[in-house]
């Protein structure tokens, strides 16, 4: 509601923010203006926002204006990526996935939580970007070209420039970019570093994910690694989704003849021991590596690389929609 003061002034507003109006005020000088921002993205709120401010500071008696913007609460939830080690392919595996579920319908944005090893930006063709922030202080995530809003530390420190921060920094940089402006995204794939150190504490600590996906190639080195993951998320309550078995088998392109450098069937057989879905593998292929050397994810497109990846997108697709509530630990 307003005031009668705040009332003299409606008129002054553009027409949009009329139509948005929650209350507008008038005290010693200060208009206080409330508006209803809900389904406007950060760059529209801020729009509106200077409209507003521009337009009541030529009102009478007014010295200051303040805007305070309220929409409706969106439940989002997380998905994190884990491994217990690096070099099994966790990074290609989430970009890849966060594509695979926007194809499938799902609005999903990626975040790059590797805050020491960045290669999102690189995977999704978004190296040099920079991102803008809206009037709250809150990045708007980078649009990648396959239609998947992401946010990496690539896109915030200098190219090749070296992150030597101590853990709550880190956690710190975690949160702005979890924490951004994510519009209408519905699902965020959050590829985690790997290991189980302060990253993960702050993702489980500050941003309860809905479920925990873990990669794996199938060696038994990787597994006991996999397997310290999973004991991670059991501790801080996430439950964990399933496992991937990567890099599972490699085709020779000259002769055909499969073979299995890493091993074979072992993630699954320890998704089976460990009582955890298995699901699905993704074959170590030479044009998976290449793909995202390149920025061009083999997920957004067609063939059987990008039927592995679109495969697993639909298990994790069936888990979330049958749960029966989503994450509120984001809104």
């Amino acid at each position: 509601m307003s005031d009668e003061q705040g009332k003299q002034l409606e008129p002054y507003l553009p027409d949009l923010a009329r139509a948005r109006l929650q209350s507008l005020r008038l005290a010693d000088g200060a208009a206080t203006l409330v508006l209803d921002v809900s389904g406007l993205d950060g760059l529209e709120r801020d729009r509106l926002e200077v409209a507003a401010k521009d337009a009541l500071r030529g009102a009478p008696g007014v010295k200051e204006v303040r805007v305070a913007m309220m929409g409706e609460k969106r439940a989002r939830n997380i998905i994190a990526v884990g491994s217990g080690k690096g070099g099994v392919g966790k990074s290609t595996l989430s970009a890849n996935l966060a594509i695979a579920l926007a194809r499938a319908g799902i609005r999903t944005g990626l975040v790059d939580a590797d805050i020491y090893g960045p290669s999102q930006a690189r995977i999704m063709a978004t190296e040099g970007a920079r991102p803008q922030a809206t009037s709250e202080k809150k990045l708007l995530p980078i649009m990648s070209e396959w239609g998947v809003p992401m946010l990496s530390m690539a896109h915030l420190a200098s190219p090749g420039q070296a992150i030597a921060w101590r853990g709550p920094m880190a956690g710190n940089a975690l949160s702005q970019l979890v924490d951004a402006d994510w519009g209408d995204v519905e699902l965020l794939v959050v590829d985690l570093p790997p290991g189980t150190g302060d990253v993960q504490l702050t993702m489980l600590q500050r941003f309860k994910p809905a479920g925990a996906v873990i990669v794996s190639t199938p060696q038994d080195l990787a597994l006991m690694d996999a397997a310290r993951a999973i004991s991670l998320f059991d501790q801080g309550k996430v439950p964990v989704v399933g496992i991937v078995e990567n890099m599972a088998g490699y085709t020779c392109p000259h002769c055909g003849e499969v073979s299995d450098p890493f091993g074979a069937g072992g993630a699954e057989k320890a998704a089976a021991e460990m009582g955890h879905a298995f699901l699905g593998r993704v074959p170590l292929d030479i044009a998976i590596r290449q793909a995202s050397d390149a920025g061009t994810p083999l997920a957004a497109g067609d063939g059987p690389q990008a039927e592995a990846f679109a495969a697993i997108a639909r298990r994790i697709a069936t888990w979330l929609a049958n749960r029966r509530q989503p994450s509120e630990a984001m809104a």
